[in-house]
């Protein structure tokens, strides 16, 4: 079951909701078979059991009863905090258990769990989210690599907004009559996002293909640090196709051979610009090497010169 993008319930129905701080992590559904073994599988239905040897003894964690839970597994950093960034060292080793053996031991993972949609044979998707919660915080699945965070029943706003303060992705708000939907995208639960925003200067772009093709199809960004234009991404998103024909118009009026980044970003195929426009671009976290992730276009900035936008990065951003 998915969630679908939106903004906290109404306050008269606050009271009928459940919220769930959003992982930034791989999707899975863990299907603990009574023998001791368990299954991994991700949204796409591969077995990726394989990838996370440390979830093995989760097999064995109800004793002989069966069940099938849907959870997150994540990568933690230095603060607890899910980095999908370390997650990816961990992804794609289902077939290399060699690997993944020693993956688990540098950066061990962690299973939130929080849904339960079987047990001992007993399929549970037809009953209303608040008993299905109940019943998997009664199992007690409290481990090494994996645990049961509680859901909060109402204030929605004030745990958006402690998501917000302790920097993390966002909101999954669920209602509580709410059966289980496999494979649908459903308005039942509603994720939030918490994005932020930036000022940054175009310093190139690549060229659109299909129905762009002529157009920018990405414009390379970056931000001022350390007396230096840095690389910081490529937004992909966010222009009417009127507004992109206008930024198309000024990427070719601002063309040089000249890379403006340094160091020089490996991006193939980029058109390099004078990096005088600036825009603000909306984005969810950045990477460990200070990247944009999930960055969209919100609109340029044509009141601030470039050399005064944004604020400078720190020598080694994060």
């Amino acid at each position: 079951m998915l969630a679908t993008p939106g903004t906290l319930p109404p306050a008269t129905q606050d009271d009928r909701w459940a919220y769930e701080t959003k992982q930034d992590g791989q999707r899975v559904v863990a299907y603990l078979t009574g023998d001791g073994s368990v299954l991994l599988r991700a949204r796409s239905g591969e077995d990726i059991t394989a990838a996370y040897p440390e979830l093995g003894s989760l097999g064995g964690a109800l004793g002989g009863a069966a069940a099938v839970l849907d959870g997150e597994i994540l990568a933690l950093d230095e603060q607890g905090r899910a980095d999908f960034q370390l997650l990816q060292s961990r992804m794609g080793l289902a077939h290399s258990p060699a690997r993944a053996a020693r993956k688990a031991a540098e950066t061990p993972v962690h299973l939130v769990l929080f849904d339960l949609l079987h047990l001992a044979g007993r399929p549970l998707i037809t009953r209303p989210y608040l008993r299905r919660r109940e019943q998997l915080q009664e199992l007690g699945l409290e481990g090494p690599f994996w645990s049961t965070p509680g859901a909060l029943v109402g204030h929605g706003a004030q745990a958006l907004e402690a998501t917000r303060a302790h920097g993390l992705e966002g909101l999954v708000c669920k209602r509580l009559d709410s059966v289980y939907e496999p494979g649908v995208r459903s308005r039942a639960w509603i994720k939030i996002r918490n994005m932020h925003s930036e000022d940054v200067i175009v310093g190139g772009w690549l060229p659109g293909k299909g129905r762009l093709t002529g157009l920018p199809g990405a414009v390379l960004v970056g931000q001022r640090g350390a007396g230096r234009l840095r690389y910081v991404g490529s937004v992909g998103t966010g222009w009417s196709e009127a507004e992109r024909t206008q930024l198309a118009e000024l990427l070719r009026a601002a063309a040089t051979d000249t890379c403006p980044f340094d160091p020089v970003p490996r991006v193939a195929g980029a058109h390099w610009v004078l990096p005088r426009l600036v825009g603000e671009v909306r984005y969810s976290t950045r990477t460990r090497a200070g990247l944009l992730r999930q960055p969209s276009w919100l609109r340029l900035r044509p009141d601030l010169a470039a050399e005064d936008s944004a604020a400078d990065l720190p020598d080694d951003p994060v």
